[in-house]
């Protein structure tokens, strides 16, 4: 009989699939939506954008420790059914929005209830065996990413076809799907701890090994989701601009934020194998180097193809970055603190998805779409600096297995 472990990751990674097919199918439209609520100059729209686009990450950022500390006590697959039914209500009542302002407070409403891909990771962190959680961590993060790779294409050619507001209503459709699946085929084995037994805050860090190592990676998460978001809000503007108004702006948006997913689906797998044999501090070393020299060169960008071409680049390094952390918290946390570990990190994430279209829309509003470019690769120095001052106390017998 297959251990409950491997069945968990078939089904979650359909359903992280299928979530990130659904977090993707309008997120490259957004500001195009947003410029059919009003009338707007490009500033305005750029700095209302911006708003909702991290609305939803910032209530996330708050609320993502409060769900982690109820699944350390209650179970991740309750945390699933959570974030899969809350998002298929909110996003679905998005096809009914008038104004900007309540699509602000929607989005925001989502953020209180997102969290399906964190909570997968966790759960299948906490019943992975360690020496194979860098592999089945990082095929995991392919699911959500195959997904994100397909949805932004299928939502440029539903909108073409339906307009903006259906693809809102066939999103809530698929989160419910996904809790349907949810219910149905994921296996827990979880033994309720009673909250007068739950670990203190301050408990938690006493319980782990490393926590600069900890600390560090979160800091890794937040300022990698800076550089990934920064784009996104105005993505499709930009697009706009380097077609000069012309063609299927849409479809070209939506190309432009898949391409990524093309390699990340492809690379993530190998270079989570690789890590688990070589050590993940090193795959995130060089994840994060790489990055930085493609933001460098994607500030020369003068026309839709080349910035496709850097984009698919960007796989490469969030294949390299996103699942080594991944990994290296799960390795480093012990299971009865692993949810809230992880929904720490969810903070952080979300923190970054946050700041990062903000500062991206400021960049794109008050000087020009490359520098958003430019911004990214000095965040990338900074998260440099952090990678070597915080991973010196990863132990090189936890990082290496033959």
């Amino acid at each position: 009989m297959k251990e409950a472990w491997k069945k968990n990751l078939i089904v979650l990674w359909f359903g992280t699939f299928m979530t990130g097919i659904g977090s993707s199918l309008i997120s490259p439209f957004i500001s195009l939506y947003i410029g059919t609520l009003g009338n707007y100059s490009k500033t305005e729209l750029n700095i209302w954008s911006g708003l909702i686009f991290s609305s939803t990450f910032v209530v996330l950022a708050i609320v993502s420790p409060l769900w982690g500390r109820l699944a350390d006590q209650k179970g991740r697959k309750l945390m699933l059914l959570r974030a899969s039914l809350g998002m298929a209500v909110s996003i679905s009542l998005m096809a009914f929005v008038t104004a900007a302002w309540q699509l602000l407070i929607l989005r925001m409403l989502l953020g209180a209830f997102s969290g399906f891909i964190s909570n997968s990771m966790a759960l299948m962190a906490s019943s992975t065996p360690k020496e194979k959680s860098g592999s089945v961590l990082s095929l995991l993060t392919t699911g959500s990413v195959a997904g994100t790779l397909i949805g932004p294409i299928f939502g440029g050619i539903l909108v073409g076809f339906t307009g903006y507001r259906h693809v809102f209503t066939v999103t809530g459709i698929i989160y419910f799907l996904v809790f349907i699946m949810t219910i149905f085929f994921v296996q827990e084995t979880f033994k309720p701890i009673e909250k007068k037994n739950m670990l203190t805050s301050k408990q938690v860090w006493k319980v782990i090994s490393h926590p600069a190592v900890i600390w560090g990676m979160f800091l890794t998460t937040l300022i990698t989701n800076m550089t990934n978001q920064s784009i996104n809000p105005v993505l499709s503007l930009y697009v706009q601009e380097l077609m000069h108004g012309h063609g299927n702006i849409t479809l070209m948006a939506g190309i432009v934020a898949a391409a990524p997913g093309i390699v990340t689906l492809v690379i993530a797998p190998l270079l989570g194998r690789l890590g688990d044999q070589i050590g993940q501090k090193r795959i995130l070393g060089f994840g994060l180097v790489f990055s930085m020299v493609v933001f460098l060169v994607t500030a020369t960008t003068t026309n839709v193809w080349f910035l496709i071409g850097m984009r698919l680049l960007v796989g490469i390094s969030d294949a390299a970055i996103l699942p080594s952390v991944q990994a290296i918290l799960a390795k480093e946390s012990p299971q009865e603190v692993t949810g809230r570990i992880f929904s720490y990190n969810q903070s952080a994430q979300s923190i970054g998805a946050f700041a990062g279209p903000l500062l991206g829309s400021a960049i794109a509003g008050f000087i020009d779409y490359r520098y958003v470019f430019i911004g990214s690769a000095i965040l990338v120095i900074f998260n440099l600096i952090n990678y070597f001052t915080h991973t010196k106390e990863l132990p090189v017998k936890k990082e290496l297995h033959a």
